[in-house]
């Protein structure tokens, strides 16, 4: 099985409709601190998270995220 992990490009979508972190993270029900784990590559957040960063980025899943092999 080959190794990898998930990157993001929610930073530069978050950017895009002009959202700080703060903002960001109220409406997905988040602390900030999680947003800025996630943009850093330190943390996958769950399915939960991920469908509603898709949802409030209006942006598909597949554009946020993406499986990186090592």
């Amino acid at each position: 099985m080959k190794k990898g992990k998930v990157n993001n490009n929610v930073r530069q979508y978050r950017r895009l409709i002009d959202l700080t972190q703060e903002e960001f993270a109220q409406k997905i029900g988040v602390h900030r601190q999680t947003i800025i784990a996630i943009e850093k590559q330190k943390y996958e957040p769950s399915i939960g998270v991920v469908l509603m960063i898709s949802l409030v980025l209006k942006e598909p899943i597949e554009k946020l995220f993406f499986f990186h092999e090592e």
